[in-house]
């Protein structure tokens, strides 16, 4: 019966590998989670080339540390060059089931990509297409008709993110558009 198989894994991406590092097996990590601590010794990760990879296997972290912006991770797959090479551009990831619980105010990336976008007044702006992480802080990147409208995740600009409705809507700050 169609819709009764059971569903693959959701996985979501904590890193990506960008490169090998020197000779001992270290890749090195661009970190794409909150939680960095889950790059300890002993974690459990998916190794994939996507988060919709159906091949994605089971690796454990053998050693990290920070370098630069990245981390330093050696896997337990990758014990030469010669084998973390095969995994750049290859991303890090953990069963969605093990995601951290949210905060109020706080929503997954995923839930925001996609949302309509509307103004107070009921203007519609368009659909998130991307966030930005700035040090400040997150932005919104919104197409519609008016074009690309970068949007500060301020709650004073954010007011209600309404994920059933799949809407967001925002007051405008003066001078935006």
């Amino acid at each position: 019966m169609p819709g009764t198989e059971p569903s693959a894994p959701g996985y979501w991406v904590v890193g990506r590998i960008t490169a090998p590092h020197g000779i001992r097996g270290e890749v090195k990590v661009d970190v794409m989670t909150d939680f960095p601590e889950r790059f300890r010794p002993g974690a459990a990760l998916y190794l994939g080339v996507s988060d919709a990879d159906p091949e994605a296997r089971r690796v454990s972290v053998v050693s990290v540390r920070p370098h630069k912006q990245a981390l330093l991770v050696r896997l337990d797959v990758t014990p030469d060059r010669n084998a973390a090479e095969l995994l750049r551009d290859h991303y890090l990831m953990i069963l969605e089931t093990e995601a951290m619980p949210l905060g109020e105010h706080e929503n997954f990336v995923h839930d925001l990509i996609g949302l309509e976008v509307e103004t107070t007044d009921g203007e519609a702006l368009g659909t998130v297409v991307e966030i930005l992480f700035t040090r400040a802080n997150d932005v919104y990147v919104v197409r519609g008709p008016r074009g690309e409208v970068l949007l500060p995740a301020l709650r004073d600009v954010i007011l209600k993110v309404d994920l059933p409705a799949h809407k967001m809507t925002i007051a405008l700050p003066d001078g935006l558009i």
